[in-house]
């Protein structure tokens, strides 16, 4: 199945069509949770993605509850500025899920305080409250995933 990077209600198209790109490039496969605060067929999407869409596996869903009912017996980290442990901390297997929230909220509350032990975040400076930007993130994290599976079927 490969690596799965999942955006929770994300709302600014450009990160997703970012992401989408990168998902692309590293055979894993997107899965977004909606309501999306766009339209899937928004031109800054499409813009941002390039012509890599033909090239990326994304799955819908129309809430989290129904991804999670669907992989339930999957592997799943949850990256939030909150998160007790590095991304770096944990081991990631070849279909792990790595979750993100919305740009301007991140992950809901019920989600978080139903997986602590699983959160993970991305070390930055202290007392400043803003983070980095969601596709900076996802590629971050999705790296370290991907090398610690040895780049499988990349070069």
């Amino acid at each position: 199945m490969g690596l799965n990077i999942v955006l929770v209600e994300p709302e600014i198209p450009q990160n997703t069509g970012n992401i989408a790109r990168t998902c692309s490039l590293t055979n894993t496969n997107l899965h977004l949770v909606k309501p999306l605060g766009f339209s899937v067929e928004d031109k800054y999407l499409k813009r941002a993605g390039l012509d890599y869409w033909n090239l990326v596996k994304i799955y819908y869903y129309e809430n989290f509850n129904e991804l999670m009912e669907k992989y339930n017996d999957k592997s799943f980290f949850y990256a939030t500025t909150k998160g007790n442990q590095y991304y770096t901390d944990v081991r990631y297997m070849e279909d792990s899920f790595i979750v993100f929230g919305k740009e301007t909220k991140g992950l809901p509350d019920e989600v978080l305080n139903k997986n602590w032990s699983k959160t993970i975040k991305i070390p930055m400076k202290q007392g400043i409250k803003r983070s980095l930007n969601l596709a900076n993130s996802v590629n971050i994290i999705l790296f370290e995933a991907l090398r610690q599976l040895n780049f499988p079927q990349l070069e």
